[in-house]
């Protein structure tokens, strides 16, 4: 979740850039037709850094993907190249990580390319019960288009914030072995936490959205929240490289927890100070991270004291879980 108005980029316009080629990307375009039967658009934003437009009937429209290309990917024209996804909050969008942090000048030199896909408004990159199917968009769809296009190799990591670090570990727990590495940060790793689907419906309802387009009723639709649930095949994630962190937050009550649901339940979560929306996300990840230690599955953790649901603290934990990510891509540090 993070804090910033809910409009919403409708992804890249029509047009290709013809200063590809500069990057040797020139041929992308009739590579993308192959892995997704359609007219993949690009534009360039940069010297490495393009938006893609991919039709996707996953999603029943074009939906756009950033990504960034390895510094000397014109210099290697025979090289692949492991992936490194990063994945939205909610109420947000695709070009968050751009926006928020360093990640173009961090990643310079380090010989990956990495993907930032639309993971819709609430960014909960899951089949909704609706039919849009933002996994299979960032699972199959967009890394058809990075196979075939941009010589993108099958290793993948995927790390994400808020609600992206939900679709991290459940992308990971959910198709073991897709990723080599998976970090979430304060992100929503147990769906059935306390409290937390009254949290996850309030998020869908941000958007004017029925919760029920979700996953349906977490009492009557139990077995389905259950399967999307990342803790419930936590089992799965043995031998992924893990890095999860939450703050505690700014609330030290249980009267303010019950508060601050009510004011996010009402207002929406521009109605609480990032403080607060971390106090009520921690526990998902504490429950998770336990489930982890029961089974005997490593995971790097950072649980901190304080801390907000703000990128101040998300730029500072990608930092610090980098060396688990570039060891398993086998990336430089």
């Amino acid at each position: 979740m993070a804090h910033r108005p809910s409009a919403h980029h409708r992804g890249p316009s029509r047009r290709t850039v013809a200063k590809a080629a500069a990057l040797g990307v020139a041929g992308v375009l009739a590579g993308a037709r192959v892995a997704s039967a359609a007219d993949v658009t690009v534009s360039r934003l940069g010297p490495r850094t393009y938006d893609l437009g991919v039709p996707s009937a996953a999603l029943g429209r074009t939906a756009p993907v950033r990504i960034i290309l390895p510094t000397s990917y014109a210099d290697q024209p025979n090289r692949t190249w492991p992936v490194l996804y990063l994945l939205h909050g909610a109420h947000d969008d695709y070009t968050s990580w751009t926006r928020e942090t360093d990640i173009e000048a961090f990643t310079a030199n380090r010989d990956l390319i990495v993907a930032m896909p639309d993971g819709g408004p609430t960014a909960i990159p899951t089949r909704w019960r609706t039919g849009l199917d933002y996994e299979t968009f960032q699972l199959q769809e967009v890394p058809a288009v990075l196979s075939a296009g941009y010589r993108a190799s099958p290793v993948r990591a995927v790390a994400g914030v808020s609600t992206g670090g939900y679709g991290a570990m459940a992308h990971a727990a959910r198709h073991p072995g897709a990723f080599v590495a998976a970090a979430s940060y304060s992100g929503i790793p147990d769906t059935r936490a306390t409290r937390m689907p009254t949290i996850i419906e309030a998020i869908v309802a941000r958007e004017s959205l029925d919760p029920l387009s979700l996953w349906g009723d977490p009492t009557r639709d139990s077995a389905t929240w259950q399967d999307y649930n990342p803790l419930a095949r936590a089992n799965a994630l043995r031998g992924t490289a893990l890095y999860v962190s939450v703050g505690s937050g700014s609330l030290s009550s249980p009267l303010a927890i019950v508060l601050a649901i009510a004011q996010l339940i009402s207002g929406g979560v521009d109605a609480l100070l990032p403080g607060a929306v971390e106090s009520l996300v921690a526990p998902s990840t504490q429950s998770f991270v336990n489930e982890l230690g029961s089974l005997g599955v490593p995971v790097t953790q950072h649980l901190y004291q304080g801390g907000g649901h703000q990128w101040s603290d998300w730029k500072r934990e990608f930092v610090t879980s980098w060396p688990v990510l570039a060891a398993a891509l086998g990336v430089p540090a």
